[in-house]
């Protein structure tokens, strides 16, 4: 393999959230890889320190570029240079946007279980979270378009932001579904945010669709965030950008954006991308066939050591949604009907042991293994764990085992 991820790296010691653990603790939590980033992205950084000064950073016509050759080459789809804006992150962008597009206690939709950060970037900014929950049947997510409608109707959502592809579940919407969010949210009169940061990180042989990109009028209602930090792991680089097709929803875009001092670039957030867009594309194909192995090898392990736990099926992301619902219904009593307890009064007693059993915490304490825990993204999360397969195979597997021995206990 021309890339190494199989290697170990020591992040202990390096100010890494994800690795301020104890000594014997083993963080697979936070969406952050455990491999160096693309070799000719090192190389960009590189050779922007040795030149020493680090001024005021300007946008140069080349990091435009950059991305629209990649969404063209990459998602065929093609976007113009004056609809792009640069931002430090699409966290710091979605919080911007919910200040300018929308006024105190109007209702933000989200589709839940999803990305819990989304959840502080609404209530932080004194607005209300209406959550439409997404369908889940045993292996998969859909939308519940009933409910999503219902939502959107209420005269107090204005906006709703949408996950694409999905975290935590790692689906990825289709074309249809995506046309069907576009019409609802013109409907009603509902701008979207669509976060698109793990677009790259597909399963080979698949390929997510751009929300804009889906008809003029997903374009004309949509603002869509991207960046280069999650695929090829340069979060800390604070580099990012949102595409604005639509003149007068960029326009209070650019100006919240601008307002909030989160559109100025550091001295190394522009070589980074640029570099990441024209030259990183053999490194992110490697690594996606190996992330995709990983996977397998978790798949694998639980079918054969820990049938309880429930793999959702997923083409997207480098974390896995792990249904552990199983272990729940063994904590709250044998099923309902083998007990003096109603069928009711049964459901109730396990809802409570869900809501207040942290098995994310449990896990943790017996053996070291960190994992997030599924209550944080609503829906129906509770049940669930997320696992961060971006780390060596022989890590992946230490994992596996440490889960299978608390899961046993």
């Amino acid at each position: 393999m021309k890339y190494d991820f199989d290697t170990v790296i020591d992040r202990r010691n390096t100010s890494s959230l994800k690795w301020n653990v104890k000594e014997e603790e083993l963080p697979m939590w936070v969406a952050d890889m455990d491999f160096q980033t693309a070799p000719e992205i090192r190389s960009a950084i590189e050779k922007r320190a040795a030149h020493g000064v680090f001024g005021y950073t300007d946008i140069p016509d080349a990091w435009y570029q950059a991305y629209i050759g990649w969404w063209q080459n990459r998602h065929n789809y093609t976007m113009e240079k004056e609809w792009l804006i640069f931002c430090t992150g699409i966290v710091p962008a979605i919080s911007s946007m919910v200040r300018k597009l929308t006024t105190p206690a109007e209702k933000v939709l989200l589709q839940t279980p999803v990305y819990n950060i989304f959840f502080n970037s609404v209530l932080n900014n004194g607005r209300q979270v209406l959550e439409s929950p997404l369908c889940y049947d045993g292996e998969r997510y859909s939308m519940d378009f009933a409910d999503l409608e219902e939502k959107l109707a209420d005269p107090q959502t204005t906006l709703m932001i949408l996950c694409n592809p999905q975290n935590p579940s790692g689906n990825i919407w289709d074309r249809q579904t995506l046309a069907a969010v576009g019409e609802l949210c013109k409907k009603h009169h509902v701008t979207v945010i669509s976060d698109e940061i793990h677009c790259d990180l597909v399963a080979p042989g698949c390929s997510y669709v751009p929300f804009a990109s889906v008809s003029e009028t997903c374009r004309e209602i949509s603002v869509t965030c991207v960046a280069p930090t999650k695929t090829f792991n340069i979060a800390g680089l604070q580099t990012a950008a949102v595409i604005v097709p639509d003149p007068v929803l960029r326009h209070k875009v650019w100006r919240g954006l601008n307002t909030d001092e989160v559109a100025e670039p550091n001295a190394f957030a522009v070589d980074a991308a640029i570099a990441a867009f024209t030259e990183g594309g053999s490194w992110l194909d490697a690594l996606r066939e190996y992330i995709w192995k990983n996977k397998e090898t978790v798949k694998a392990y639980i079918a054969a050591h820990i049938p309880g736990v429930r793999v959702v099926d997923s083409d997207a992301t480098y974390l896995m949604w792990l249904d552990c619902g199983a272990y729940y219904g063994a904590k709250c009593g044998a099923g309902a009907g083998n007990d003096d307890r109603s069928d009711e009064k049964h459901d109730a007693d396990c809802a409570a042991d869900i809501s207040h059993f942290d098995l994310a915490g449990f896990i943790r304490e017996k053996t070291g293994l960190y994992l997030s825990s599924g209550s944080q993204y609503g829906g129906n999360g509770a049940q669930f764990l997320r696992l961060n397969v971006a780390c060596p195979n022989s890590v992946v597997l230490d994992g596996m085992k440490r889960l299978e021995a608390a899961l046993r206990q």
